[in-house]
């Protein structure tokens, strides 16, 4: 018997290869991109954090400023704690723009690190410098020398013959304590460095402060605790120090990679979802396809019933199908996954669009788990799939089935079923967030659409309950009407390939769009001026970018400048635990103030208080409110401030992890530093702009320059999203392809099982056109009626993707969108394609065949 059965099953699959076919893609292609998604994320994760171990070493604590730079009497206050501090090393840290002396190549960012040798082993040795064969040992801490790691020696297009004592320039960033020091040296080449990750370079730290011209600054101090010390006894011993500086943070060494796993995990959680979206679509396709395998089967069921085959051997079978096509469609995922993954590894990096891992050129990792899981997945999506299938061939009645009256009619999902989930649908949107993640709302719009195929009988008959004028006047319509309102059981087998297409792609339609119209509206806030001017390379928060105050004025003054605004980027860290904030410091208060895209109108400010606007993000993760004083960012500060007042909350479609920005005059006030990363530009009518730039990069002389219309960076910004959003789109389609085949397939199944039906119609007069004509009209108001409720619950699904799942995940909110014209055209195609399917099945099952059909009866 068991031979029997599995060659009744393997039969079944090989005489229709292109049904399992179609199944098996669906199941491939989720399977496929979940995995490709986790590997992608999770090497690039791994990656990163073994980078930053090479660079940062190993110490047990690290300190650093909240705002800025440590005072270089702080290292002495450490040095000195011989009882708490085992080894103690300072850094200096930097970003400049560097080129080869012969000037064949275009400059490169370089991070810049000072250090000192005799301390550097212990703690990072993967920083230690080590000299090219032939050079003096004491070129460790000689001036204007500098070790450079592979990463560096490739960008900069030399080999390790080629950097032995090779020169390079470097365009310096102006200091804050000595803004006229030069703007470019020449440096050595002496050695390399073990380190991986981002080009880097390492001199010693008397000789970096020299070059820089930041005497007495050092960025932080590496330690490594005596034995039998904590991290806590050693603090409170430094803080009750006279002369310790306030607004020093300490963290531990994991703390960077935690952080960035943090920024990085919802933006991984979310295309992980995304690309399990095709296998919701692949278990449609699968229950689509066995649907129909069991309707043509059907006979042969009933037969093997009779033969001694139980009605629990017959669910199985039907159940082992779907788990083969499961099993094969896993195996093949995770082939095309892990092809997919190198291939996008090679081609965009491990950040998939997110910018989280911008600049890491990861290794492929094979992950043992994550291929079970996503494996497991896959086999359960077909399993789910499969089941009501099943369950049709479980209750087959063998004996109707044997005279050819057709299927049984399965009995239709109780309201109070699709009441239930729905009612948790709800209940769920709405809960916080799990450890970062919105795990309550994915199940929230999982309940969802489970909810709306559960109603869709109950909706049928309501939306039915009424027949149309025009079908009362019209036989072949009335035909149509009575038998979906009659058999609504079926129908919603058939509707319901039409809602779990549509739906899905209404949501994700309706969130990139609502989430794209809020970018647009924020760069027009975002860049109010035409032009913006600034250095090349390097990230905007960088010192290697910088601007001299006496260079900006200098442009203010030039002739065809109707108005010059400096503005400056920063970081700030409040938490050693969290990422870090920006600092945005703009003109934000009298005539020329910048506008930032506010949510509520801004608070009038206390007297003797300093005005800050924090982005909703940092008002989420700081528990923020305006109005509120803010303590903790007064420490970064102390003691040249008496206070913030948080004025106002804004909304910044860029940094995830939050915001603040702060009067320039006020920023200036309390550091005293005027430099700028770049200066917006408004050209006096009528001057000619390259004439404007010619002067402009005369008066920079040898420094580069980056001339960038706002036009420009909106389009480029907006390419940004759409090459993040690629997948999305993607999905949209394989989801409404799969849809459409499972419509297909639906019809096929029941049209089939009609045979008897088409020909007494036959019988009774009508003509092979006119019963097509019945079959596409049942088509039009299934696939109509399905596009009505897809839409529906799209837009509810869309409503929670929007308003709950991108604050949760990304700490912004956005206006919802609706595209009315691609959302009809949507409905349209769906309604269009259900019709022309129904008609193509309706032509296999009208003819001859369905008149012999009958005379088998007699």
């Amino acid at each position: 018997m068991f031979a029997l059965l599995r060659t009744f099953s393997l039969q079944e699959l090989l005489h229709h290869p292109w049904r399992a076919a179609c199944a098996l893609l669906a199941v491939v292609l989720g399977v496929a991109l979940g995995f490709a998604v986790h590997v992608i994320n999770a090497s690039a994760l791994d990656e990163f954090s073994r980078a930053v171990r090479n660079v940062q070493g190993q110490p047990d604590l690290e300190l650093r400023a909240m705002q800025g730079a440590l005072p270089e009497q702080v290292y002495g206050l450490i040095a000195g704690q011989h009882r708490f501090v085992a080894q103690a090393a300072p850094w200096l840290e930097a970003t400049v723009q560097a080129q080869r002396g012969d000037g064949g190549r275009p400059a490169v960012t370089l991070r810049v690190l000072g250090g000192d040798a005799l301390q550097i082993a212990p703690l990072a040795p993967a920083l230690m410098p080590r000299l090219f064969p032939g050079q003096d040992r004491l070129d460790l801490f000689a001036p204007a020398t500098v070790f450079l790691n592979a990463a560096a020696l490739q960008a900069l297009g030399l080999s390790e013959s080629q950097a032995a004592g090779a020169q390079l320039r470097w365009q310096l960033p102006p200091s804050s304590s000595a803004p006229a020091a030069r703007v470019s040296a020449v440096v050595r080449v002496a050695g390399t460095v073990a380190a991986g990750g981002l080009p880097l370079a390492v001199m010693d730290i008397g000789a970096a402060q020299d070059l820089l011209a930041r005497w007495g600054e050092i960025s932080r101090v590496d330690l490594l605790l005596a034995p039998g010390a904590t991290a806590e006894q050693l603090l409170t011993q430094l803080r009750a120090q006279p002369g310790w500086p306030q607004g020093v943070l300490a963290s531990v060494p994991g703390n960077a990679q935690q952080r960035v796993a943090q920024m990085s995990r919802a933006y991984r959680v979310n295309l992980t979802v995304l690309a399990l979206v095709a296998l919701f679509t692949g278990a449609f396709l699968v229950f689509s396809v066995l649907s129909l395998s069991v309707a043509q089967r059907a006979p042969q069921f009933a037969l093997l019933a009779v033969l001694g085959l139980t009605a629990r051997q017959r669910l199985g079978l039907v159940l082992a199908e779907s788990a083969l096509l499961g099993l094969v469609g896993s195996l093949g995922g995770i082939a095309l996954g892990w092809g997919l993954a190198a291939l996008a590894l090679r081609l965009l990096g491990g950040d998939l669009g997110g910018g989280y891992f911008a600049g890491v050129q990861p290794a492929l990792q094979w992950s043992g788990g994550a291929a079970l899981a996503f494996g497991g997945l896959g086999v359960a999506a077909t399993l789910a799939g499969g089941w009501w299938p099943a369950r049709a061939a479980q209750s087959l009645p063998v004996a109707a089935t044997l005279k050819g009256l057709g299927s049984h009619q399965a009995p239709a999902p109780r309201a109070r079923t699709a009441a239930a989930l729905l009612a948790a649908s709800f209940a769920l949107a709405w809960l916080p967030p799990i450890a970062g993640i919105s795990l309550a709302a994915y199940v929230s719009v999982a309940l969802l659409l489970l909810g709306g195929m559960a109603a869709l009988p109950w909706l049928l008959g309501r939306l039915l309950h009424r027949l149309p004028p025009f079908a009362l006047r019209n036989p072949l319509w009335l035909l149509a009407f009575e038998r979906a309102r009659r058999m609504r059981a079926s129908a919603s087998v058939a509707v319901g390939g039409v809602v779990a297409s549509l739906s899905l792609a209404v949501a994700l339609t309706v969130m990139v769009s609502s989430f794209r119209g809020s970018m647009q509206e924020w760069l027009d806030t975002a860049l109010p001026a035409p032009v913006y001017v600034r250095t090349p390379g390097g990230p905007a928060t960088s010192d290697a970018g910088l601007l001299d105050a006496g260079f900006v004025a200098a442009v203010r003054a030039l002739p065809g400048v109707e108005r010059a605004q400096a503005q400056r980027n920063a970081s700030l860290w409040l938490d050693s635990s969290r990422p870090h904030l920006a600092l945005l410091v703009r003109p934000l208060q009298g005539a020329q103030a910048q506008q930032l895209a506010w949510l509520t109108a801004p608070l009038p400010v206390p007297p003797g208080m300093i005005a800050v606007h924090v982005s909703e993000a940092a008002a989420q993760l700081y528990g923020l409110q305006a109005g509120q004083r803010w303590p903790a960012l007064e420490q970064a500060f102390a003691p040249a401030t008496t206070g913030f007042f948080i004025a106002g909350i804004w909304r910044d479609y860029v940094r995830q992890f939050g915001a603040v920005a702060m009067d320039s005059n006020d920023y200036q006030r309390l550091t005293g530093d005027r430099r700028a990363s770049e200066i917006a530009l408004w050209p006096a009518p009528g001057t000619d702009p390259a004439a404007l730039q010619a002067r402009i990069r005369t008066l920079a002389g040898n420094t580069p320059l980056e001339w960038v219309s706002s036009s420009q960076l909106r389009e480029r910004s907006l390419r940004i999203f759409d090459r993040s959003f690629a997948v999305t789109y993607w999905l949209q389609a394989v989801a409404i392809a799969i849809g459409l085949f499972g419509i297909a397939a639906s019809f096929s199944a029941q049209v089939l099982a009609r045979r008897k039906e088409f020909g007494l119609l036959s019988h009774l007069g009508l003509t092979r056109r006119q019963i097509l004509c019945v079959v596409a009209g049942e088509g039009a108001v299934w696939s109509g009626l399905g596009a009505l409720v897809g839409s529906a619950l799209g837009l509810a699904v869309a409503v929670i993707l929007v308003h709950v799942v991108n604050p949760q995940s990304f700490h912004w909110t956005m206006e919802l969108r609706l595209p009315w014209l691609r959302l009809a055209l949507l409905a349209t195609a769906v309604v269009a394609a259900g019709t022309l399917a129904a008609w193509l099945s309706g032509r296999a099952a009208a003819g001859r065949n369905a008149v012999l059909a009958v005379k088998e009866d007699w």
